[in-house]
């Protein structure tokens, strides 16, 4: 018997061995995701008006038509102008909510929504939500789209979770990840991505990575370029890894200096980006250089490692390439550091460097 077993385990291990069991995330829908967003849609939040989803856009409008006047959507834009909830305070709801029985029900605890929601009135928030969630038949529009959301799901299965590799993170940041990762498509948040997490009690901490749902003009299809669209997945896993590494007290200090002048420095266009501090000015640059590491690691060729670098320089990540030298430098290294908490003193003195150089080029031209 014993024998029968171990062959048994042995066959499953060579036909699925351990990095494939490990990337079994299934993409999903949500109904709350749905449900935030074309509230956000009717409230008018333009981040949540692009239209970029052909016929299901057209199936919105059409749907939600009659309730344009809705006492809910007034409620909601003064939520929107009094404590800016747009953008990702949306997706944070939307991930503390859950339909069941007809009921939206909010899960979790408060102090775990984004920092935008801790002076709405919850309790007030749920009452009106399940109202407009009733009035507008929302389940049943949710419903009658249930085909149109499987197929989507495949094509992204099929098109972009083949770039998505989980065992990396481990791997590179020297540290096992703690969370459940969550990939949900947003078939009413156009171009928009948003990452975004909850801790129910009793559970491990989920990390949701919201992809857009958009069609291609040129093509008539969604989900097609999925080298391109793997690089936004990529992307919000860094920040489970990158966003604790700034949350040290050590590094936070270390780190607080430098963040401050590169935020002064590119402060109007990170704004227009909502990077409105210097911790997410930082955050966001690690994840965006570990993510053209992960491109080099994983055999994208030089085409798309170029374009991923030259976005992030017109995204006025100016100091891209020095943040990838030196992560590429940790990658080589990892004898001399175990985890890239280990690095990150390197790291601030990469940023340091790229800031004195700056200083110094505009000294020159000044003389």
């Amino acid at each position: 018997m014993k024998k029968i077993t171990i062959f048994v385990l042995l066959l499953i291990l060579t036909i699925f061995p351990a990095s494939a069991q490990q990337n079994l995330i299934k993409v999903e829908v949500s109904e709350t995701v749905e449900l935030m967003a074309i509230l956000s849609r009717m409230a008018g939040l333009r981040e949540y008006n692009m239209d970029m989803a052909g016929q299901y856009t057209q199936d919105t409008e059409a749907w939600f038509a009659p309730y344009k006047g809705h006492p809910v959507i007034a409620y909601y834009q003064g939520l929107h102008n009094n404590n800016s909830i747009s953008y990702d305070a949306v997706m944070s709801m939307a991930v503390h909510l859950e339909a069941t029985k007809g009921e939206v029900k909010f899960v979790g605890d408060k102090t775990d929504l984004e920092k935008r929601w801790q002076n709405v009135n919850i309790e007030d928030f749920m009452v009106r939500i399940n109202q407009f969630y009733t009035d507008t038949r929302f389940h049943k529009f949710f419903q009658g789209h249930r085909a149109f959301y499987d197929e989507a799901l495949k094509t992204y299965e099929a098109n972009v979770m083949t770039y998505f590799h989980q065992d990396w993170y481990p791997q590179f940041y020297g540290t096992e990840p703690t969370e459940k990762f969550r990939v949900v498509i947003g078939f009413t948040n156009g171009g928009g991505n948003y990452g975004t997490n909850r801790h129910l009690p009793g559970q491990a901490k989920e990390v949701f990575a919201i992809c857009g749902y958009y069609i291609d003009p040129k093509t008539g299809k969604a989900f097609q370029n999925g080298a391109e669209l793997s690089s936004t997945l990529i992307h919000e896993f860094n920040h489970s890894f990158v966003n604790p590494l700034l949350e040290n007290e050590a590094n936070n200090m270390l780190m607080m200096p430098i963040g401050q002048k590169l935020h002064k420095l590119s402060a109007l266009s990170m704004e227009r980006q909502a990077y409105t501090n210097w911790q997410t000015v930082i955050n966001e640059s690690i994840v965006r250089a570990a993510v053209i590491v992960y491109m080099m690691e994983q055999g994208y060729t030089n085409k798309q490692i170029q374009d991923e670098l030259i976005s992030q320089l017109c995204r006025d990540f100016r100091w891209m390439p020095e943040l990838v030298t030196a992560l590429r430098h940790y990658a080589s290294h990892r004898n001399q550091y175990k985890t890239l908490h280990d690095f990150y003193p390197e790291i601030t003195n990469a940023l340091s460097k790229y800031l004195e150089n700056e200083i110094r080029r505009a000294k020159e031209a000044l003389k």
